[in-house]
């Protein structure tokens, strides 16, 4: 599988959302880029979020929006010798 821009934007939304208040949504404004804008929508569509401008994630899109946030803290994890 390859990350193509679609699924880099949608990552991208689920990793503005903060996991440690599940009363704590986001909103992609409609002056947002248009590829935030369409991700925050194939969110929604996914049935990972509950508004397709964003809003609260679902017990699915916790789960994606948590694996999202662990891989690039692994990723920006300073390199040990």
């Amino acid at each position: 599988m390859s990350l193509t821009p679609e699924l880099i934007a949608e990552l991208e939304v689920l990793a503005l959302f903060n996991l440690d208040s599940s009363q704590e949504g986001i909103q992609v404004h409609q002056s947002a880029s248009p590829d935030k804008v369409a991700a925050a929508k194939r969110l929604f569509d996914k049935q990972l979020t509950d508004q397709p401008d964003g809003g609260y994630l679902t017990s699915l899109g916790r789960d994606a929006a948590q694996n999202v946030q662990i891989v690039l803290n692994i990723l920006k994890a300073p390199e040990t010798a």
